[in-house]
């Protein structure tokens, strides 16, 4: 049975960088999608769509993610990890008190992940960016969503220590195993 492991938390805490150190380990990765989908939307005239459009953002985002998680299946390897998982799109919507379809809920269920380890805000590592523009009192607000989430669907959250990319990667990977 393949392993899905979701690497999840507010934005800036380290997530993506993990991810890249799995990589440069040779694991299986689904980088994160909310930058692609950003892009795309400044591409065609849309500059931040998540704020503009954020039901259409999440739409996106959550047809992606799905894709991904099909797409991981199909893999053969034991273990894929996730840049952010399915339920983080309707964390986001709670964060920002947006309703959303009854949908969201239901692929979240039907798309289980079996570790999610959650990267707590850390705010000597936290910068804004063209992509990123949460201060870092917005990002703490969206951990405690992230984290919240997750527990209303059953899941065990790992909370991943403050330390070098390697540290938390090997941290993850000794969890795993």
């Amino acid at each position: 049975m393949q392993n899905k492991i979701v690497i999840t938390g507010g934005p800036g805490t380290g997530k993506s960088t993990v991810i890249e150190e799995l990589i440069y380990r040779k694991y299986e990765c689904m980088k994160e999608i909310s930058r692609e989908v950003t892009l795309n939307a400044r591409k065609n005239g849309t500059d931040q769509l998540f704020l503009t459009k954020p039901l259409l953002f999440s739409e996106l985002l959550l047809e992606g993610r799905v894709n991904q998680y099909v797409e991981a299946e199909k893999k053969n390897k034991d273990i894929v990890f996730f840049d952010r998982g399915i339920p983080d799109v309707h964390a986001y919507m709670n964060y920002i008190s947006i309703d959303y379809p009854d949908t969201y809920i239901q692929k979240s269920k039907l798309y289980k992940y079996n570790y999610i380890f959650l990267m707590p805000p850390w705010e000597e590592i936290y910068i804004s960016d063209s992509e990123r523009y949460e201060n870092f009192e917005q990002a703490l607000a969206i951990h405690n969503h992230l984290e919240r989430t997750y527990k209303e669907l059953g899941y065990k959250i790992i909370e991943v220590p403050f330390g070098t990319v390697e540290f938390r990667a090997d941290f993850i990977l000794e969890y795993v195993k």
